[in-house]
């Protein structure tokens, strides 16, 4: 089933509040959509992405709608990936354990500066980029989450693809032109921030 990119990030933040309410056997779409300021007619169409019908006056089983949401979006599926700036993005994303719970592991870090390389963050090593072709050939990983500075992003992006990686999750504030075959989600942090704030009508 193709899921629009949006529902996949709400059945993502549903996931989160299914998880604090581990405790209870039942939550209703109300306390759903309550929780995220949203209107709960919207959380009921993204659950029919999962063929879970819930009940009439009780609501969804806590259970049953994390497993249809995990088994449907693949957290079950282990996914490889290398990070690639061991700045302090590239850092704050590696010591992100959670992201073992979705099925994304992280191997390994690359920097091209000496002072950098050789150092371990949560368990990752830092090598130097010019391994990054032989692993990734060797470990056979197709995903890089690109956190370089922006001067360099397009660079890297290109010498990413030429090494095989096939998907790179852009945390630059850079639109990159990539070859054929490669895809790339752009995570637009200030976009983020913008929206949030054009949003509130009562200002920060």
């Amino acid at each position: 089933m193709n899921i629009p990119d949006k529902v996949i990030n709400r059945l993502t933040l549903y996931h989160y509040i299914l998880e604090d309410y581990e405790d209870g056997l039942f939550i209703s779409s109300t306390q759903i959509a309550e929780l995220l300021n949203m209107d709960d007619s919207q959380v009921r169409k993204d659950i029919k992405y999962l063929n879970n019908a819930g009940k009439c006056r009780v609501g969804y089983n806590v259970q049953d709608l994390k497993s249809s949401i995990e088994q449907t979006l693949g957290f079950e599926t282990q996914k490889e990936a290398f990070i690639i700036g061991a700045g302090n993005l590239g850092s704050a994303l590696a010591k992100f354990d959670s992201f073992s719970n979705y099925g994304l592991r992280i191997l390994a870090m690359f920097d091209n500066n000496p002072v950098k390389v050789g150092n371990t963050i949560n368990n990752k090593e830092v090598f130097h980029i010019s391994k990054l072709p032989d692993l990734v050939r060797r470990l056979n990983v197709n995903i890089a989450i690109l956190t370089v500075p922006r001067q360099f992003a397009q660079d890297a992006a290109i010498f990413l693809a030429n090494s095989g990686i096939k998907y790179i999750w852009n945390f630059t504030p850079c639109v990159l032109a990539v070859p054929k075959g490669v895809k790339v989600w752009n995570e637009n942090l200030i976009g983020s921030f913008l929206q949030f704030t054009s949003n509130d009508k009562d200002g920060v």
